[in-house]
């Protein structure tokens, strides 16, 4: 049996009212597959993507598509030891990840 993740789109609309993503730099810590990721980059944010799991993070870039390649980055790390400056994002995102 497939697991469906948010038939409904509700998690878009809901992110659509929390934030002004449109050109937005958004840190996503936990990033998995990159489902959220692909969501994210649809409301037009750039993204910078993390998860400590290689093999999540290699399914994520295999499932890229080439419309967001420009705006999406991932890479596997670590959210204590981020190889980014302070104030380098305007968001940061953790979904399911804690």
């Amino acid at each position: 049996m497939a697991i469906k993740i948010d038939p409904e789109r509700r998690e878009i609309a809901a992110l659509g009212g929390v934030a002004e993503w449109r050109g937005a730099h958004v840190l996503e810590v936990g990033c998995g597959d990159g489902r959220l990721t692909l969501r994210l980059a649809g409301l037009g944010a750039r993204v910078t993507a993390l998860d400590a799991e290689r093999s999540l993070i290699r399914q994520a870039r295999q499932a890229l598509p080439k419309a967001y390649s420009k705006q999406v980055r991932y890479y596997v790390g670590s959210a204590s030891r981020l190889r980014h400056p302070s104030e380098s994002f305007d968001v940061v995102v953790f979904a399911w990840s804690l």
